[in-house]
């Protein structure tokens, strides 16, 4: 049996009325036995730049002041051989026409989660996946999402997926940089450059992986794997 790997997933625009129309969910993953080495690396980046340990890295928060910061934490995420990113794209949510598949927007919504996910999975690998809690509906989010990933991957016992649980992305910095690899992608597939800073660090991840950011990678790419998901056109 493979190394068990922790699965750190976040998400941008995912709401169906929220006027925006670039959706993209992501994941952070690596072998549980790292996630301690790489939690301690991140804290001591922080503390190079006069950080609290506590600091919440997020997209949100890329400013000039703390780019230097920020930059180095994508360097140490291309250099690490330990931490992945997976992310699906939806570059337009206005082309969705649930009705005419049948399905409601939340079953969609699953449905491209399994496609963010299924890239990573290994069925001879055991996985535990950690969701941002954003809502109160995270219990009833967790139990179908733990299901849907289950049912396609024909693991009725949970031997692959072991746990699907929400976590407070402030108290875990693997997931920060779940948020921070989405937010580059989300803005550079939004067409934004309202700023510098955001600029320059989509442009160091432009560089460090070779994508654009706005294509589909290769199926086999293990540090940066993007899936554009269009919709389609529906008469």
């Amino acid at each position: 049996m493979s190394q068990p790997f922790n699965i750190y997933c976040d998400e941008s625009c995912h709401m169906e009325n929220d006027h925006q129309k670039v959706m993209v969910l992501g994941a952070v993953w690596c072998p549980i036995e790292k996630v301690r080495e790489i939690s301690i690396r991140i804290r001591e980046i922080k503390r190079d730049h006069s950080l609290k340990p506590d600091f919440e890295i997020k997209w949100t928060k890329v400013s000039p002041a703390k780019l230097e910061f920020y930059l180095n934490l994508v360097d140490y995420f291309f250099d690490d051989d330990d931490l992945h990113f997976r992310a699906l794209i939806v570059p337009d949510k206005s082309k969705l026409r649930h009705e005419v598949f049948r399905q409601s927007h939340d079953e969609w919504y699953y449905k491209m989660y399994f496609e963010m996910l299924k890239v990573i999975f290994n069925p001879e690998s055991k996985y535990r996946i950690y969701l941002d809690i954003k809502d109160t509906h995270g219990a009833a989010k967790v139990t179908k999402l733990h299901d849907v990933l289950c049912n396609n991957m024909y693991d009725f016992s949970r031997e692959i997926i072991e746990r699907v649980q929400t976590v407070r992305s402030h108290e875990v910095e693997i997931m920060q940089i779940a948020d921070l690899m989405i937010g580059a992608i989300s803005y550079v597939n939004r067409g934004l450059t309202d700023s510098s800073a955001k600029l320059a660090l989509v442009e160091r991840v432009r560089k460090r992986s070779g994508y654009e950011l706005t294509r589909t990678t290769l199926l086999r790419e293990n540090k940066v794997n993007l899936f554009r998901w269009d919709a389609l056109e529906v008469q």
